[in-house]
């Protein structure tokens, strides 16, 4: 198993934008893999999504995989985050900075497309699976 990975929003809302099942996509690497989720993550799905037999498949898909909590510890990471690239004038969105300093505290890779998680120092990231 090549490791931990966060999946972030981006990635599950890009796949079902194509008519590409996102979970089945991860669940074809599955072996390979732990996929994780947080809360940020379960919120900005979730909000976009209008069809309640939609909403109730990603819930449960998504109950499946661990949570990573958000702790004081992770909100303290992510301030930091968010601080460092503030001042080097390379801002990013808060819910980005709390998304990586979860993939931090899990000693996960970020799976996004989401180009503002590669200017976080430290951060692995990926684009896709293969």
């Amino acid at each position: 198993m090549a490791g931990a990975v966060l999946v972030d929003s981006s990635y599950y809302i890009s796949l079902q934008r194509r008519g590409v099942d996102p979970f089945a996509v991860l669940g074809a690497h599955a072996d390979e893999y732990e996929f994780l989720t947080c809360g940020m993550v379960l919120m900005e799905i979730l909000r976009g999504i209008h069809a309640p037999r939609v909403a109730l498949r990603y819930r449960e898909a998504l109950a499946v995989m661990a949570c990573v909590p958000t702790t004081s510890r992770v909100w303290d990471r992510a301030t930091g985050i968010a601080l460092a690239l503030d001042r080097k004038g390379a801002p990013i969105p808060p819910q980005d900075a709390l998304i990586a300093a979860h993939a931090l505290q899990a000693n996960a890779t970020v799976l996004t497309l989401d180009l503002h998680f590669q200017k976080i120092s430290g951060l692995t990231v990926l684009t896709d699976l293969s």
